[in-house]
């Protein structure tokens, strides 16, 4: 199974800030240690190209990120400081989900060890967030020819907002989120199917309503390319969260998502999304738990 990641992990992130970006290193650090998966399972992509950053981004939005001309304002809805690093990582962290397609279509699953950054919208960042990778993949693809359907399906505790704003009235693209529906964004954008949930909903109820949004996503939309953002923020003791979800209960969303796909013979392509546990070992493993579920589910498949 391929494993994508980037190697640009610091960024200049003011004292306090309370974004883990080293929650990537220590993933990858586990799954290596782990002996689950060989060396040649981990790649670096090459950086998404502005050519493709511009099949969902306004080009005077991605050249003014690249220029460093973002202005105060724009940079505080991101809650990044502009710096070559920012740049650099989020155009590697979109190629990597675009890689993550690329071999979920050949392989029948692949994973972006980070990604999910569903807050971008086609001209504004937002959110820790400043080019959207799914809707950047998604594009990507479909300019290819490589598929005409594909499905985003947002399990990150947030509302898939940038993705929804992106491709609405892409009849191509399917967007489904399943979300906190009082948490960040307070306003929200509309999905092909959003799901809100109330504070405190636990595993029962919200297997309840993922089942269902599936079986809603594979009906309406007739996908042949999943793209799946496994959040670790729907996790009981995440600081960002609202709802109250138990390792257990995670590790059956992923279950859940990944059979549904298997079953369905349609590819699916992963990213972490958000995490933001008091305790970032936890949030670190969830993700890797996430990894393992789908090694366990498709590497057989394709041996």
């Amino acid at each position: 199974m391929k494993l994508f990641y980037t190697d640009v992990f610091v960024l200049p992130l003011p004292v306090g800030h309370r974004f883990p970006m080293e929650k990537y290193a220590r993933l990858r650090a586990c799954l290596r240690l782990s002996g689950e998966f060989p060396d040649d399972d981990f790649h670096i992509p090459p950086a998404a190209g502005i050519d493709q950053l511009c099949l969902a981004h306004d080009p005077g939005y991605v050249a003014r990120v690249l220029r460093g001309e973002l202005t105060a304002g724009e940079l505080r809805r991101i809650g990044f400081p502009w710096s070559g690093a920012m740049v650099e990582r989020s155009r590697r962290s979109a190629g990597a989900t675009i890689a993550a397609c690329r071999a979920a279509l050949a392989e029948g699953c692949a994973i972006n060890l980070a990604g999910g950054t569903h807050h971008a919208h086609a001209a504004e960042g937002e959110g820790f967030c400043v080019f959207n990778d799914a809707a950047i993949a998604a594009r990507v693809l479909l300019a290819e020819a490589r598929l005409r359907r594909v499905a985003v399906v947002d399990c990150d505790v947030h509302q898939g907002n940038g993705t929804a704003t992106i491709c609405a009235g892409d009849a191509r693209i399917f967007t489904c989120s399943l979300h906190a529906s009082r948490n960040f964004p307070f306003v929200k954008a509309s999905s092909d199917l959003d799901i809100e949930l109330p504070d405190g909903t636990g595993d029962a109820a919200y297997l309840q309503q993922l089942a269902r949004a599936l079986e809603e996503v594979f009906e309406r939309a007739r996908p042949q390319l999943v793209i799946y953002l496994a959040g670790a923020d729907p996790y009981h003791d995440d600081r960002l969260g609202r709802l109250a979800l138990s390792f257990a209960g995670l590790a059956r969303r992923d279950a859940l998502v990944l059979e549904s796909c298997r079953r369905r013979r349609v590819p699916v392509a992963i990213t972490m999304a958000g995490g933001y546990a008091r305790r970032i070992d936890d949030t670190v493993s969830i993700h890797r738990r996430t990894v393992l579920t789908a090694r366990r589910l498709f590497v057989a498949l394709t041996a």
